[in-house]
């Protein structure tokens, strides 16, 4: 199974690293290096150097829908796209270029929560359970169907261990799907969209 992956965070590392010893990830997709800190330095994301430690070769475009970018990805001729957390909206026409699918990790339980910043807005807005989702893409905002769902509940969890949690939990599940996807038994169910919250970031 040959594998685009494209991340960016933390939160996707554990993804990446299940995907790498799992399956055959050809390349790594993720932003672009920004200048952060008072000497506003130049640093890559962490996808990027996880990539680089496990020797995948990494993409860092300005533009994912970019007709450079689009020509990239369509050269690695990749059964699936997996998404976690990479920061950029995919158009149709990237969406379209894996054989199989574009799937995305999504840190809630589906069709709670869509949007960037559901590990936080779950804490805040007081919900007793958080989970994972393994979506597979469409042009909305993660309003596609869902192959697989796991729970974990809160307690008194604050975002970083909840985050931490569900990384791992993201990572397994990928796994799962991955092994139902080689043995035909995947199935997506549409979501409930009458149940749709959304998880906007705090500014």
């Amino acid at each position: 199974m040959k594998i685009v992956f494209m991340g960016t965070p933390d939160f996707a590392i554990p993804t990446l690293e299940k995907l790498n010893e799992i399956s055959d990830v050809s390349l790594v997709v993720s932003q672009v290096d920004k200048k952060k800190g008072r000497g506003k330095k130049l640093l890559p994301p962490p996808v990027k150097e996880e990539a680089i430690k496990l020797g995948i070769e990494v993409f860092q475009p300005e533009n994912i829908n970019s007709p450079t970018s689009i020509e990239k990805l369509k050269n690695v001729q990749a059964d699936i796209f997996v998404v976690v957390a990479y920061g950029q909206i995919l158009s149709k026409e990237v969406l379209q270029i894996p054989k199989l699918y574009c799937i995305n990790v999504h840190a809630s339980l589906l069709p709670y929560l869509r949007g960037a910043a559901p590990i936080n807005r779950a804490i805040i807005d007081g919900f007793e359970e958080s989970g994972i989702s393994i979506m597979k893409m469409e042009e909305g905002l993660d309003s596609g169907d869902v192959a697989l769902q796991k729970s974990l509940a809160i307690k008194d969890k604050n975002a970083y261990e909840l985050e931490n949690d569900l990384a791992k939990m993201g990572a397994e599940l990928i796994e799962d799907f991955l092994i139902n996807l080689d043995k035909g038994k995947i199935q997506f169910k549409e979501q409930d969209h009458s149940k749709m919250t959304y998880a906007k970031k705090n500014h």
